[in-house]
């Protein structure tokens, strides 16, 4: 068997061991001489170095600091026997190392021994400042924490090398400070969620806190008018007892005072009807009907004209929609526009003739009281309280209405034009609204139209006339004989033509509309035939004028003893 040689003492001076030939059954340290087994004894004690195949130092619960620092228990021994698994040069390994902050206690000029590795490490205190140490760190464990990694609670960063004194050129640096991607953390996204959602209730809330204070401001302002308008309004007077007070003097309408004292008292039931221009509603006020007409906010212009002309020194008549009062209501959200009148519950010329059919006294009293309004619009009033002469310029049947004494009234002055005698000029709205085709006259539809001469406008309200007239006969029954309700021209244009369409038929074909043979053979509508022919000449200059009209249809009015 092969003998080995162990060195033992200082590693400066060690001396070999005389080794004598194992026996079988004997230990190994029996069999050394009796002089040296002291010493063989004494060095298994001193021995540093562990042999590589031995348990990792940590599974026996060793602090891993002790192995940094070189403190702490000596590790486990192995048993003699294994002494013959290590190599000698693992034995024989020492490193000298640079010690500061780790050094052990009998440390000289800041130097240390080991058999592991040096190392050097720098740490961030609990005040944020970074402190570099170095020292010896033992074999067992060094493969481990020379790859030690931060964690959450420490910043620090450990540098190894195996070489004397290497640790003196390490420089560990602590690595840059990472903060979670909190734009993908699901905390963070819950957080910005809440955060928006917080955000956008206090936004809602701010808002209706703030309509509902301006709301209940509104309200309560509202109810101090209505007390300060009683002052203006007695309880008890109807609108016919203040239309009459307040018209006596001028003709010009109501105080503005009481037209808004009267439209913030307005309730409004129903609408009963719609238009280009907006709604027309079924309102009360102290319990007598009126018809509210509700503009809307493109046509500003349009409500602004009506209650313009309707206000009008000496515009009341009889034969033209009575007019009440005239306001602008604001929500807050939007902007009404408010034109009262009076309400007529049989609707529009044009819903009454579709639903009635008429005889030779119905006929004359509606077309005699139609013509009696367009007089008194076109006829100027001399004086120092006078009042010009307007033309209407929109004038059909849906733009008129019946009252329940079967007579007319005219309603719907939005585009109408006023003639300033002192100036020579004609005063035409700011609308971009027309007349409706079906009933512009040829003039208007060839542009032929002078219009800078009020007479124009005049002769074109005339033919317009005619035709609401030819509509009126259509519906008189004799003989038992009666037309279905139509709109003139209705077989030979579209339902809704364009300038075109009445262009060709009325300017360059000359057309108008079908005249029944049942007429000829009635005196009263051949009369209204003839009277009709005479309103939509071709000619403008050979129109008839609504003075005219009005004093022919009284004659036949007269002579039938018919009462209006």
């Amino acid at each position: 068997m092969l003998q080995r040689h162990r060195w033992v003492g200082g590693w400066g001076d060690a001396q070999p061991l005389d080794m004598k030939p194992i026996s079988q059954g004997s230990s190994s340290i029996d069999r050394l001489a009796p002089a040296h087994q002291e010493v063989v004894s004494s060095e298994c004690s001193l021995s540093p170095s562990l042999p590589p195949h031995l348990p990792h130092p940590f599974s026996g619960g060793q602090n891993p600091d002790h192995v940094l620092h070189g403190t702490g228990p000596e590790p486990k021994r192995s048993r003699p026997g294994d002494d013959a698994t290590m190599a000698p040069e693992d034995a024989a390994r020492f490193l000298s190392c640079y010690c500061s902050g780790h050094c052990p206690e009998d440390a000289v000029n800041n130097t240390c021994e080991t058999n592991g590795q040096c190392f050097a490490i720098i740490e961030e205190d609990e005040h944020g400042e970074q402190i570099l140490t170095s020292g010896c760190m033992k074999y067992e464990g060094s493969h481990f924490q020379c790859k030690d990694s931060p964690n959450a609670q420490t910043r620090r960063t450990i540098e190894c090398c195996q070489t004397d004194f290497c640790n003196r050129d390490l420089q560990p640096t602590l690595p840059p400070r990472i903060l979670p991607d909190l734009l993908t953390s699901a905390h963070w996204l819950a957080f910005l969620i809440s955060v928006t959602v917080c955000c956008c209730t206090l936004v809602v809330l701010t808002v209706v806190c703030y309509y509902r204070y301006k709301w209940q401001n509104e309200r309560r302002r509202y109810r101090g008018d209505l007390e300060q308008d009683e002052a203006f309004i007695p309880p008890g007077e109807s609108l016919k007892d203040i239309l009459n007070q307040s018209t006596s003097a001028s003709g010009s309408g109501l105080p503005l005072l009481v037209q808004r004292t009267i439209a913030k008292q307005i309730q409004m039931v129903r609408p009963i009807g719609k238009g280009r221009y907006g709604e027309v509603w079924l309102g009360s006020w102290r319990g007598e009907k009126v018809a509210v007409k509700v503009f809307f906010t493109r046509e500003e212009a349009g409500w602004f004209r009506e209650t313009e002309i309707y206000q009008t020194v000496l515009m009341r008549h009889e034969n033209i929609l009575g007019f009440i009062a005239a306001d602008i209501k604001g929500t807050g959200a939007f902007t009404q526009l408010f034109l009262i009148t009076d309400y007529h519950e049989n609707g529009s010329l044009y819903d009454y003739l579709k639903a009635t059919t008429l005889d030779a006294p119905a006929l004359l009293r509606l077309a005699y009281s139609a013509a009696c309004g367009l007089c008194h619009l076109h006829t100027e009033i001399y004086g120092t309280h006078g009042r010009p002469a307007i033309a209407h310029r929109d004038l059909k049947s849906k733009n008129i209405l019946v009252k329940k004494n079967g007579t007319c009234c005219i309603a719907d002055l939005g585009l109408a034009v006023k003639f300033n005698r002192d100036s020579n000029e004609v005063d035409v709205p700011l609308s971009t609204r027309t007349g409706t085709k079906r009933y512009v006259a040829p003039e208007v539809l060839d542009q032929s139209m002078n219009k800078n001469q009020f007479q124009a406008y005049l002769m074109a309200d005339v033919y317009s006339y005619g035709l609401i007239v030819w509509e009126m006969a259509r519906r008189c029954v004799t003989g038992g004989i009666v037309e279905d309700y139509q709109l003139p021209y209705y077989d030979m244009v579209p339902l809704h033509p364009s300038y075109e369409d009445m262009r060709e038929v009325v300017c360059i074909k000359g057309l108008r509309p079908t005249v029944s043979n049942r007429w000829n053979g009635d005196e009263c509508l051949r009369a209204m035939l003839k009277l009709m022919s005479e309103c939509w000449a071709q000619n403008p200059m050979s129109r008839l004028t609504a003075l005219r009209i009005k004093k022919t249809l009284a004659k036949m009015v007269e002579s039938q003893d018919i009462k209006i």
